[in-house]
């Protein structure tokens, strides 16, 4: 099938292999424009991007497509470029992590309209943000849902969803990865059968929205519980990091598991943050009469390191109190 392709970042770009290796023909890819990044802030191209040059395929980036925005010469151009593809065949568009809203005239511009890729099994985790707020939510399980789109915030009904476990051991990066393979599985597994499935309205009940993931979200607060902190710590690797303190520095924690109450001393009272034990893969500390263990972490102007490093150099000692500024 002729296809139209809208995508941003990698987990668009798996979705998008996956669609070419299976024969589908995209014959324009629509990403966000290249942003600067790295230490040197230069232009870079989206994962999309990237792989619609590697394989000759037509790029637009137009920064909207709404023809009465701020933007609009540049959604006029947008529009030229999806009304060409359609005259070249297109008769559908993938709709994976864009970016941009589309407006009517765009959703109703494929013969077939547009499918998206949605890391969530709708109506649970509408938005922006999925696999990171699935994380810190504590749910047990997430998934793919393929939906047709509306003018709603992922609202569209859905044709097909896949779902997998959340571990206790996975991050947003870890399970980002894993969906992003389910993803591209399931979209090709869905136009494969598209004559076939029967669309299913998303229930009433049980919608949440995942909000984008803001950078003051990231400081961790030590009196919340040691799930809650270590399911925050693990939903905030890769973006933004989780962030703490110690000697008046800024530390990092890029990844934590549930520790060990029996660490905690009957009848002893802890600060929140507090240092209870140190072990070659872990620093154990309290939180709300509980213990989270920290097993990755990071230096200002350092790397990331597992605890057994990080302690080299580092004065990290049992007493001593993450969070305490004085």
């Amino acid at each position: 099938m002729k296809l139209i392709f809208a995508g941003t970042p990698e987990f668009a770009s798996m979705a998008m292999q996956a669609l070419v290796q299976a024969g589908h023909e995209i014959v324009l890819v629509l990403t966000q424009p290249d942003r600067p990044a790295g230490r040197g802030m230069k232009l870079q191209a989206s994962a999309v991007k990237q792989f619609a040059l590697d394989n000759n395929i037509p790029v637009a980036q137009p920064r909207s497509l709404r023809l009465d925005g701020k933007f609009s010469e540049e959604a006029a151009l947008g529009k030229a470029a999806i009304d060409k593809a359609i005259a070249d065949g297109a008769e559908l568009m993938i709709v994976v992590a864009y970016g941009l809203i589309l407006p009517q005239w765009a959703l109703g511009a494929p013969k077939l309209g547009c499918l998206n890729i949605h890391a969530s099994l709708l109506p649970r985790w509408r938005g922006a943000a999925p696999i990171h707020r699935a994380i810190e939510a504590g749910d047990a399980t997430t998934g793919v849902t393929i939906m047709q789109m509306d003018i709603g915030l992922d609202t569209g009904d859905m044709l097909l969803r896949d779902e997998l476990p959340i571990l206790e051991t996975d991050t947003t990066g870890t399970l980002h990865d894993k969906l992003a393979v389910m993803g591209g599985d399931l979209i090709v597994k869905t136009l494969t059968s598209l004559a076939d499935l029967r669309p299913v309205k998303q229930p009433e009940v049980g919608i949440t929205y995942a909000h984008k993931i803001e950078k003051v979200e990231a400081q961790i607060d030590w009196a919340q519980s040691a799930e809650v902190i270590s399911r925050r710590i693990r939903a905030f690797n890769p973006f933004p990091g989780a962030v703490t303190s110690l000697h008046r520095e800024q530390i990092k924690v890029w990844n934590a598991s549930m520790g060990n109450k029996a660490l905690l001393e009957v009848g002893k009272t802890y600060k929140n943050g507090q240092i209870v034990a140190l072990a070659g893969e872990f620093i154990a500390c309290a939180a709300m009469n509980n213990v989270v263990n920290l097993t990755e972490l990071q230096r200002p102007g350092g790397k990331r390191l597992k605890v057994a490093d990080f302690v080299h150099g580092f004065d990290v000692q049992v007493g001593m109190c993450f969070g305490d500024l004085g």
